[in-house]
């Protein structure tokens, strides 16, 4: 048998060890949309409103909280979550409206500063919000500000493997597909497998410029439809 010293044990490169900074209760303002501390007496009205309803209770079907069965006990939800420091939560403000309602809401998550890791999650994004330019925006203002501001290394995205639109969205934002951890948790009395997804600081560069290509006005027509698919912008890049 060889000896343990006789056998090569290979181990990472060495990087930067430095801490990234933590996030902090910021405004980050975009073109269509700002994000914002989440602010229960500013936000809670218009939050409270597009989630309401057979179509609101399914927005929470994926949460781990909601739906909520009154005005009351969401409020205790919203203050809850707007006093946390991890998960740190954003309001998303429309900008076209002259109030900057909000339209919904992000937090960063399982903050390591020292592993340079952090994720995006726990994102609720209402009618108004789905499937839009502002949502799109949101989400590129948020790593943009981790990787560019903070000093992250590795921005994670994390959903229930049975949910197959956050699934899409991932990978249709840049971050790549990881794997599945079984029975990862138990859910309002569900299993939950957990997918796992990344960006790295190192592909950032050519993740924002897709973003900003798909984000630009000229890649829209005059009836609104994208000329160019930022999940096409991300295969290429895959491939």
């Amino acid at each position: 048998m060889e000896a343990l010293s006789d056998v090569a044990m290979p181990i990472g490169p060495l990087v930067d060890g430095s801490a990234a900074r933590r996030p902090a209760r910021t405004t980050l303002p975009g073109r269509a949309v700002t994000l914002a501390p989440l602010d229960p007496r500013a936000h809670g009205e218009a939050l409270y409103e597009g989630t309401r309803g057979e179509a609101g209770d399914r927005l929470w079907q994926y949460l781990f909280e909601g739906p909520f069965a009154d005005r009351a006990a969401f409020d205790i939800h919203l203050q809850r979550i707007a006093a946390s420091e991890d998960p740190l939560f954003f309001a998303i403000l429309d900008n076209d409206n002259g109030s900057k309602s909000a339209v919904g809401y992000a937090s960063y998550m399982r903050i390591e500063p020292i592993h340079r890791v952090i994720e995006v999650g726990s994102i609720l994004y209402t009618a108004r919000l789905q499937q839009t330019t502002l949502a799109t925006e949101a989400m590129y203002l948020m790593a943009r500000h981790v990787f560019e501001d903070l000093g992250y290394r590795r921005y994670e995205w994390k959903c229930n493997a049975l949910n197959t639109p956050s699934h899409r969205a991932a990978l249709r934002l840049g971050f790549r597909f990881e794997g599945i951890f079984r029975q990862h948790m138990i859910v309002k009395g569900r299993n939950r497998d957990t997918a796992w997804f990344s960006m790295l600081d190192s592909e950032w560069p050519v993740r924002k410029a897709n973003f900003e290509r798909w984000l630009d006005p000229s890649n829209f027509g005059e009836d609104g439809r994208q000329k160019v698919a930022l999940s096409r912008l991300n295969q290429v890049l895959e491939a």
